[in-house]
């Protein structure tokens, strides 16, 4: 085979392309896994702030049987303006945003996990259930639907989430107790 200047020329440019297509496709992807992080670290900290975690707390010690119970001791979640709405609305789209970034596939399930586990979410959901199904049939249909979303994943695979996890866990501890001997 011979091989001229122009011949080797193309090669090497089609060379570099090939070079150049490839940084980019991998730096994309860097950037795409930096931008979840950030995501899930501004979600963390609003998750863990003071004003989040007093309406978590005045959500979960909530005591009602359904909507109409809720209107009587509140007032309406759309017209009143109190502590208490207040506090669901503050717990009630912080969750719903986490089930839209799920569903939208920003974020992970795996992570959401690691995260926020299952228990609280899902616990939540179910105690305020019968007034999110009310506010639906009254108001507005798609109600903290990304909220529902995130509950039904994490039901739907928690077995394997808490396999994931538990494995997860026990090479962390392995790891760290070879090096800390």
């Amino acid at each position: 085979m011979d091989f001229d200047v122009t011949s080797i020329s193309a090669i090497v440019a089609a060379a570099g392309v090939l070079v150049g297509v490839a940084y980019y496709v991998l730096d994309m992807r860097n950037q795409s896994r930096r931008r979840k992080t950030d995501q899930l670290m501004r979600l963390y900290y609003s998750g863990t702030s003071n004003k989040f975690l007093d309406s978590l707390w005045k959500v979960m010690n909530l005591q009602v049987k359904d909507y109409q119970d809720y209107v009587r001791q509140y007032g309406s979640l759309l017209t009143t303006d109190n502590p208490m709405n207040r506090a669901f609305y503050t717990v009630f789209t912080y969750y719903e945003l986490i089930g839209i970034l799920l569903y939208r596939k920003l974020i992970d399930l795996v992570t959401v996990y690691d995260i926020w586990g299952s228990t609280s979410p899902i616990m939540l959901f179910e105690k305020i259930k019968p007034v999110v199904l009310e506010i639906r049939r009254e108001t507005e249909p798609g109600a903290f639907v990304g909220f529902e979303y995130l509950c039904h994943e994490l039901k739907r695979n928690e077995p394997q989430l808490k396999k994931m996890l538990n494995g997860a866990l026990r090479k962390i501890q392995s790891q760290t107790s070879l090096n800390s001997h």
